[in-house]
């Protein structure tokens, strides 16, 4: 959710790219979240940091400690600052299915919010 909303607020002025601690499968969830807000992650695939080949990031950001982790290797020996912010993982979110929804919702408001401050997007529309 974090690259897809970069990618929305600051468009083509930065390059954005999304990977975890390990690939997966797209999240009915997430993607449902985002589409309240308009924007479409159905085509996102979650890949690994272990997949990433292009290491000319300026920035890696975290949400994860298995990610944070992996992205401190990745990042050793390059110029590439990796930040931290702890996000509690939606996918653990039980109850019924506004419930969860209520969770990933709570994940995608925070990050948006963290994104506008820590990017300088305050004037971008948006949650």
């Amino acid at each position: 959710m974090a690259a897809a909303i970069l990618k929305d607020l600051a468009g083509d002025r930065v390059y954005v790219a999304s990977a975890g601690a390990r690939p997966g499968e797209p999240d009915p969830f997430a993607i449902a979240v985002m589409k309240e807000i308009g924007i479409d992650m159905s085509a996102h695939v979650p890949v690994s940091l272990a997949g990433v080949h292009d290491t000319s990031f300026d920035l890696i950001v975290a949400l994860a400690p298995e990610a944070r982790d992996k992205a401190l290797e990745l990042a050793e020996g390059y110029a590439v600052d990796v930040v931290y912010w702890p996000t509690p993982d939606p996918t653990l979110a039980t109850g019924a299915r506004e419930q969860v929804l209520d969770a990933y919702r709570a994940i995608r408001d925070g990050l948006f919010a963290e994104i506008k401050t820590r990017f300088g997007l305050s004037g971008v529309q948006g949650v």
